[in-house]
């Protein structure tokens, strides 16, 4: 086994680089285009400052929508997108781009669900105040929940790890495609036991980073 991993390293080395980059498109877009629509989630909702009921639903039937789809569907039915943004369909990058449209609603969801743990009376107080909805959302609602927020973010990096995986199937590259290539086509058994425990190490640290990151920046 460990004479395997010694010759597998550079392989391994690759793939590594590959997941991250599809996992490092795929949280940017979660937080620049889901975050804001978590927020949007949260503020229509009913008996929130901006209570549209026809939006909150249209947003939230949007959002539904996208997650009802099994991952390797919806990297199936977005080649002809993919490949018209990035020129590719096989690829980190062109992994990347289902990823990403599986991740943004994904994560609005888990930041609707942190923005409605934040206690009622301090955002009435803050509008009392004279608060914008923009001071709100930057300096109560997003202050409020960040631990909440950076919890979120932590599960988010540990589901799409495993999705990323399953993108090397289809040419994605990554730490899934070494696994089918060496260790399911190859029958090298000990190569997919290597992959499954790089998997398993990786999980536990970015649990334990979010962990520690959520338990410093909780003022309770």
């Amino acid at each position: 086994m460990w004479n395997t991993f010694v010759q597998l390293i550079p392989e391994l080395t690759v793939a590594l680089g590959q997941t991250f980059l599809m996992l490092g498109i795929a949280l940017g877009a979660s937080v620049v285009l889901g975050g804001p629509l978590g927020v949007l989630l949260f503020l229509t909702g009913k008996g929130q400052s901006l209570d549209r009921p026809v939006l909150h639903r249209t947003l939230g039937w949007a959002v539904n929508t996208v997650r009802s789809f099994p991952f390797i569907i919806l990297l199936v039915a977005l080649v002809p997108f993919t490949r018209s943004i990035v020129g590719s369909s096989i690829g980190p990058t062109a992994a990347a781009v289902p990823l990403s449209f599986a991740a943004i609603p994904y994560f609005a969801r888990l930041v609707e669900q942190c923005l409605r743990e934040v206690p009622r009376g301090v955002i009435e107080a803050a509008h009392a105040a004279g608060a914008s909805e923009l001071q709100i959302v930057r300096r109560v609602l997003l202050v409020e929940a960040r631990a909440g927020l950076v919890l979120a973010l932590t599960v988010l990096s540990v589901s799409f790890l495993s999705y990323s995986a399953v993108a090397g199937v289809v040419g994605g590259g990554g730490i899934g495609d070494l696994a089918i290539r060496y260790g399911y086509y190859r029958f090298q058994t000990d190569v997919m036991v290597i992959t499954v425990a790089v998997l398993v190490v990786l999980v536990q640290v970015i649990q334990f980073a979010g962990n520690t990151v959520a338990r410093r920046i909780d003022k309770r």
